[in-house]
């Protein structure tokens, strides 16, 4: 995992730092001269032109000219309040003006159609090529459009204390617990209440997600549907009545080792109130998401519900969602993490807001961020393939903040691995078995 620093926590990392400002700052701008080399392509006959400004960025910037220059190139600099409107003819532009503490507009010269190189983030409405970043990511790394590609360039800094972390492709298979030797269905089994008469594909998809990412056992109850109805798979259907059905959906938890409840169940009031006691009395970890979300109503009224829980929680929210439960918009850029972290703090509980960056908060303010994903997936039924997916993570034991992030990073890995056009949500039920066995 990738660790994501804020811009006061980095402040505090670089003044625990055992070497002299002056060391960090020449391995730091070592490191842009170096990634400054590879986009040349070699020094001979390049040109360069650096914008510094007057900060550690410019620092980090005239450090890197000085060893371009002992490289052999032409390096022209300029000090960011007293640059042309348009650059001299060069292959590279190194911004170096402003960094992560800049409050103000900045849009930069006009670099001509040379390559971007920003140090640390991009500068203002700077829009970079590559980036070049420090020891850790930054939140307006992950956010930000004008970034290019981002590289995290190790200069010695100790960045354990980081609570914000990226999710890589290679913690899915890594971190996820290996089933043991002599273990049985139960070991890893869930329970699954979803859909409704005349509403079943949610169901299907969440349930099969579910036995997909590894649930040995999957018991799936849909509230007022015959089980002779539903066809015949791997999943187990049991009998949910069509009122009254929340006790029944309890103990259908037992012997489980987590509990999804939500897509597809409806929004009548009797669903609602029936929702409302199976997430306060289900006694294993339990994942809430589409009409599950509905019935908690407002946040106030889900902490009423949520606050009696003593097995652990995840919301799955998308942006309407959170709107519905919140009362607020839904946030975007860096806000996106600390508005995640704010809402499960107040609900005491696990949340995944999901997005085409998927961030996910402990209560305690501890992220995940699953930012490996498709576009494919703006499609109808991956949510609730995403809630099996959780579920059954939740279930091998993972916490809920580690089952969140990396559930989201597998969904976002099996839609990269499928067609580019056409991918529809059951077809990440047979491509996630190959993403979850990858390295082992």
């Amino acid at each position: 995992m990738i660790a994501v620093v804020t811009p006061i926590e980095m402040r505090a990392i670089d003044a625990a730092a055992s070497e002299s400002f002056e060391v960090l700052v020449e391995r730091a701008g070592a490191a842009v001269a170096r990634v400054a080399l590879e986009e040349l392509g070699g020094s001979y006959g390049r040109r360069v032109v650096v914008v510094c400004g007057k900060g550690n960025n410019g620092a980090d910037g005239r450090v890197a000219a000085r060893r371009l220059r002992a490289k052999g190139v032409r390096v022209v600099e300029f000090d960011a309040d007293d640059c042309p409107a348009v650059l001299p003819p060069c292959d590279l532009v190194i911004d170096a003006a402003y960094g992560t503490g800049f409050r103000g507009s900045y849009d930069g010269p006009d670099a001509g159609g040379a390559l971007v190189l920003s140090v640390d983030v991009p500068s203002g409405e700077v829009r970079a090529d590559v980036t070049v970043t420090f020891a850790a990511l930054k939140p307006n790394l992950l956010f930000g459009a004008n970034t290019g590609a981002v590289l995290v360039e190790d200069i010695g800094l100790d960045v354990s204390t980081a609570r914000i972390h990226v999710v890589e492709a290679g913690d899915v298979a890594g971190r996820l617990p290996r089933r043991a030797r002599f273990a049985h269905k139960y070991s890893s089994s869930v329970a699954v209440i979803a859909g409704s008469p005349g509403m079943t594909g949610a169901a299907t998809l969440t349930s099969r997600a579910a036995m997909r990412a590894g649930a040995g056992y999957c018991r799936l109850g849909i509230p007022g549907v015959d089980v002779a109805t539903v066809a015949a798979s791997e999943v187990v259907s049991v009998a949910l009545p069509a009122s009254g059905w929340g006790a029944v959906a309890v103990r259908a938890a037992e012997r489980m080792r987590a509990m999804a409840i939500g897509p597809g169940i409806g929004r009548n009031d009797a669903t609602v109130d029936e929702a409302k006691c199976v997430i306060a009395g289900a006694p294993v970890p339990l994942v809430v998401d589409a009409d599950g979300l509905f019935a908690l109503g407002s946040t106030d009224a889900a902490v009423d519900v949520l606050h009696g829980r003593r097995a652990p929680t995840i919301l799955t929210p998308h942006d309407g969602e959170y709107q519905r439960l919140t009362g607020s918009p839904p946030p975007t850029g860096p806000d996106r993490i600390d508005a995640v972290r704010a809402l499960a703090e107040r609900l005491g509980v696990t949340v995944l807001l999901k997005g085409s960056i998927t961030v996910v908060a402990d209560p305690d303010g501890e992220v995940l961020v699953a930012r490996l994903g498709s576009p494919a997936l703006a499609t109808a039924g991956t949510g609730d393939v995403l809630t099996g997916i959780v579920t059954a993570f939740l279930a091998t034991g993972l916490s809920p903040l580690e089952a969140g992030g990396l559930a989201a990073t597998a969904h976002g890995l099996a839609a990269l691995s499928g067609p580019r056009v056409g991918l529809v949500a059951g077809d990440l039920l047979d491509l996630l078995p190959s993403v979850l066995s990858s390295d082992r």
